[in-house]
């Protein structure tokens, strides 16, 4: 039986995709992570979710992607397990999460669903924890998930967990995602980072931009198993309109920045023609400061 009185409706939240507009590896740290430099910005991608407080003692999570896991393993779970650790209670609640932004694409879903969790718990039962204190907890099962809990682009550092907002101003920008069929694992595209290397045919040097010079290490581990990513990026280089191209965060998803909504749109269905439909597609924006 949850602690706290029923709330009636349930509880609903948005929870926004990223992006890394650069992201640098320094190298492998003594506890098995890597040290990184990354700015990201969340996009108006987003999943949805819904909680609820239940009348039994257990976490439900009902998730409108079926193969996606709903157990203990999920991230979203594993936040609730680790604010119920922290606060020394238990909260027994449903939670409904409507999957838009795709599973293994480097958007980040799976962390930005969890610190929409823990936000909302922190809410709903009044716990009057901290943003701060609420991305430390989130920094105990996944390095991207405190950067959720600050508003406009950061910087982030160490594994990822240590945020800093930018001061500078990044106005919002058009931008196309483009995500194949497979998915990447995160774990598995920084192992294979010291043992991979670079290949002529594709492009890994950093691009000048509004934003400052976008790129991405993680595409040497990635564009040396799945080549046609680096292919992709070549080809999206050369498309009118584009302003820069790069792999979104540990892939699959690639992202064209491009000069209007309408270039976007094109390019989308330009990704469609060539790739096929199996090939995911979103047109949108980046966030504002």
């Amino acid at each position: 039986m949850s602690d706290f009185p029923d709330m009636g409706d349930a509880f609903s939240i948005e929870a926004p995709a990223k992006t890394n507009l650069w992201l640098r590896i320094l190298g492998k740290r003594k506890d098995g992570f890597h040290e990184i430099e990354t700015r990201m910005v969340k996009l108006s991608l987003a999943d949805q979710l819904r909680l609820k407080w239940r009348e039994d003692d257990s976490v439900v999570l009902q998730c409108s992607d079926s193969e996606l896991p709903s157990g203990e393993e999920n991230l979203v779970v594993k936040a609730v397990r680790a604010l119920e650790k922290y606060c020394g209670k238990s909260f027994a609640i449903s939670i409904e999460l409507d999957k838009r932004i795709p599973v293994g694409a480097g958007l980040g879903g799976g962390s930005s669903d969890a610190a929409a969790v823990l936000k909302s718990i922190n809410k709903m039962a009044g716990l009057g924890l901290s943003e701060g204190e609420l991305a430390k907890i989130g920094a105990t099962i996944g390095s991207d998930i405190p950067f959720f809990f600050f508003d406009g682009p950061c910087d982030c550092r160490g594994r990822g967990e240590l945020v800093e907002p930018v001061d500078e101003i990044l106005l919002a920008g058009e931008i196309v995602l483009i995500k194949p069929a497979f998915a990447i694992s995160a774990g598995w595209a920084y192992k294979q980072f010291a043992e991979s290397c670079t290949y002529e045919d594709f492009s890994y040097e950093p691009q000048e931009s509004a934003w400052g010079a976008l790129v991405n290490d993680l595409e040497r581990p990635v564009f040396d198993k799945y080549p046609v990513l680096g292919a992709m990026k070549n080809w999206l280089k050369e498309q009118p309109g584009v302003q820069a191209a790069l792999m979104s965060g540990s892939g699959s998803t690639m992202l064209a920045i491009v000069e209007s909504e309408a270039i976007g749109i094109e390019l989308a269905g330009a990704v469609t023609e060539r790739y096929g439909e199996n090939c995911w597609t979103w047109c949108g924006r980046t966030l504002e400061a």
